[in-house]
């Protein structure tokens, strides 16, 4: 128990300290999901790429424009969404539950934000768009059709849905509405 609770006061003080850090994460359900997440303290990022066959995806979570990007290989698209505070940790604590999952691999949160997108409604990013989104998704996502996400509640058939987000802390099911 004492060596817990020191894990997390280093957990909370590194991710504090520190201005890159990295961690290697396993889907605890799926030994074929791994991922890894860069966080920028310094900057507000977190940068996070899943491999996972051809579910892949990288994620960009920018909190200092406010918007999440997630490029799905497999429709060779990319999703935005506004940050929903309610929905999205902090930087500090997704860097701190990282950390944690790292040090005793027994931590796992099975949040998922649940979003949809209208298909064949997409769109290419502008310079205006780029100005609001900021620099890391322009990189992440200029040339590919964008899409917007919006926040719904958890569907009971997920079959189309793709998976994105952090492994074993906060995983993202992008899915398309319904017509």
């Amino acid at each position: 128990m004492t060596l817990a609770a020191v894990l997390v006061l280093l957990g909370v003080f590194w991710t504090q300290t520190s201005a890159l850090d990295s961690f290697a994460l396993q889907d605890p359900e799926n030994g074929y999901v791994t991922g890894t997440m860069t966080i920028d303290n310094e900057n507000k990022i977190a940068d996070v790429h899943v491999r996972s066959g051809m579910y892949s995806s990288d994620t960009i979570f920018d909190y200092s424009s406010g918007y999440i990007a997630t490029r799905l290989f497999a429709r060779n698209a990319c999703f935005i969404m506004k940050m929903n505070k309610d929905d999205i940790p902090e930087l500090e604590e997704i860097g701190r539950q990282a950390f944690e999952r790292q040090a005793m691999r027994t931590v796992y949160s099975p949040n998922n934000v649940w979003v949809q997108f209208q298909p064949g409604n997409s769109m290419f990013g502008s310079a205006r768009d780029w100005l609001v989104y900021g620099k890391p998704i322009e990189q992440l996502c200029s040339g590919l059709p964008l899409y917007q996400l919006e926040g719904t509640s958890a569907l009971s058939n997920d079959n189309g849905c793709a998976s994105a987000g952090i492994p074993s802390i906060l995983g993202m099911k992008i899915c398309e509405r319904a017509n």
